[in-house]
């Protein structure tokens, strides 16, 4: 459940600007804020039927954008393989410090550790 909401989440992140301004109301309580249907439908005025219709509307529209799109799982893959060039590029610091040392590898190395955090930002 809990890597679903964050899934969610990161759709609404990416592409929740496509819901309706009241999709975006109730997803982002739903999600985001954690509270209950009883106290959306509270809010909104309507069902809990109605919330949940929304909600599920919601998703099924950031769902499919998402299939269309493939910006999230991009995201994802992109955040890994900078994860991969940090640690790289760590290992190399490490293996620099450890033998004869060279200055240039020390400036590329920290060269690439700056650049991959300013990717992860």
């Amino acid at each position: 459940m809990k890597s679903d909401t964050f899934h969610m989440s990161m759709l609404f992140d990416f592409y929740g600007e496509l819901l309706t301004d009241n999709q975006k109301k109730l997803f982002n309580l739903y999600y985001n804020e954690d509270m209950s249907l009883t106290e959306l439908s509270e809010i909104a005025g309507i069902t809990r039927q109605g919330v949940r219709d929304a909600i599920v509307r919601a998703e099924t529209a950031l769902r499919d954008t998402e299939d269309r799109l493939g910006l999230v799982k991009r995201y994802a893959n992109i955040q890994r393989q900078t994860e991969e060039i940090a640690r790289a590029a760590s290992a190399i610091v490490a293996a620099n410090a450890a033998g004869p040392r060279s200055r240039e590898i020390a400036k590329q190395a920290d060269l690439i550790l700056q650049t991959a955090a300013k990717l992860s930002e």
